[in-house]
């Protein structure tokens, strides 16, 4: 028998039933009985309809104490699927994910940002199809799209707002665009947001106060607090890339101001400085290979990138106290430089007590991160009690 955790007596719909086997674990009516405290027959009522929903299925017998064995009943995660996209300043990654976010059918194109909402949203379209096909799914059984701009985006609406590298995506509907294509239900929200839930569901659950802070193109972070995603007011919360660096008054950014960490710390700011002293480096990508072959002055520059960076994280760590600060984005793939940089002003800046047990690492998710978080929040939605109610009640009707 399972360990019995119980809900509070207002929980009596098949949504909040649902969330006790949402963990997978094989489950008893007799258990999910004592866990609610509700009567038998009611739990055997909302069983029945998260059964025929499709949410949950027959999962054996559990061992018997006298009499015929009782049957046990798990969640089902290929009931439905969902579209994960990630969209980076110069990339799309796009997956097909089942409703526990494994990974059945996946795409990536180097696709700037820039091209505009008609091209980008175009491809998404048109390859979420395709993945669809390849993952032997039919497009009525996408319930939601899962998607992640390189931008700020307003997260109630799923619109960007003035996204510095974004131009003609200004308060585009993303959400009604992908919705009237796809028909499913889309949820839009800053890459970074969605990366540090990735990275939170697949390797740090445990945690509940976690930094992510993603070094490419440009550079931004998520806030896990008290293990759940903040967003802020109106979804800025993050935005690290534009909080000014000392020393950096005259390096102008994207965004229009001077001296933001972004404009001299990120993969494009690198490639620049690098390219200045005559190597070959366009971008992110190029400023790596250069590290990964040794080359001293590319391996100076991302440890100094490093450093800039760790100048306002020492803040960040300071305000929000977070047991695990995670780096991610290409440039984090320079190995040790670019987090020794990091580790080596944080741990000096910031108080004794709030360094006493943080970690800084280097992601494990890696590039499967954004797509990991956009597959989790277009789950969370459409598994929220609310959400599966409303479907047990259209079978009903």
């Amino acid at each position: 028998m399972q360990d019995v955790v119980r809900l509070p007596q207002r929980h009596t719909g098949a949504g909040d039933l649902f969330q006790l086997l949402r963990d997978g674990a094989p489950r008893t009516r007799a258990d999910l009985a004592a866990a609610t405290g509700q009567a038998r027959s009611t739990v055997t009522t909302r069983v029945d309809q998260l059964l025929a929903a499709g949410l949950i299925a027959p999962a054996g017998e559990a061992s018997s104490t006298g009499g015929r064995p009782p049957t046990t009943f798990a969640f089902r995660p290929s009931a439905r699927v969902v579209l994960a996209v990630d969209l980076g300043a110069t990339h799309a990654r796009m997956a097909v994910t089942d409703l526990a976010s494994t990974v059945l059918a996946e795409a990536e194109a180097p696709l700037p940002i820039a091209d505009g909402p008609d091209v980008v949203l175009g491809w998404v379209v048109e390859h979420g199809r395709t993945l669809l096909a390849q993952a032997g799914r039919e497009p009525d059984d996408l319930v939601s799209v899962g998607v992640g701009l390189p931008g700020p985006v307003e997260h109630s609406t799923g619109r960007p707002i003035n996204p510095p590298i974004m131009p003609a995506w200004d308060d585009v509907d993303v959400p009604g665009i992908l919705a009237a294509q796809l028909g499913a239900q889309v949820l839009v929200d800053n890459d970074v947001n969605l990366m540090a839930l990735g990275e939170h569901r697949s390797a740090w659950p445990d945690v509940d106060d976690m930094l992510f802070v993603k070094v490419a193109t440009g550079i931004g972070s998520g806030i896990i607090s008290d293990g759940r995603l903040r967003r802020g007011a109106q979804g800025a919360a993050g935005d690290i890339g534009h909080i000014a660096v000392p020393g950096a008054a005259d390096v102008p950014c994207r965004c229009g101001n001077l001296g933001c960490l972004e404009a001299v710390a990120s993969g494009r700011a690198l490639a620049e400085q690098l390219a200045a002293a005559g190597l070959p480096a366009r971008d992110g990508a190029d400023v790596v290979a250069l590290v990964r072959a040794g080359d001293l002055a590319a391996g100076r520059a991302v440890r100094q990138a490093g450093r800039e960076i760790g100048s306002v994280l020492a803040a960040c760590v300071s305000l929000l106290n977070p047991s695990l600060v995670v780096i991610g984005g290409v440039v984090a793939e320079a190995g040790e430089h670019l987090i020794a940089g990091i580790r080596e002003v944080v741990y000096q800046r910031s108080l004794p007590l709030a360094t006493q047990h943080l970690r800084i690492v280097t992601s494990q998710a890696r590039s499967q991160v954004g797509i990991l978080g956009a597959s989790a929040m277009a789950v969370d939605h459409v598994l929220a009690p609310e959400a599966v109610d409303a479907l047990v009640e259209s079978r009903i009707a």
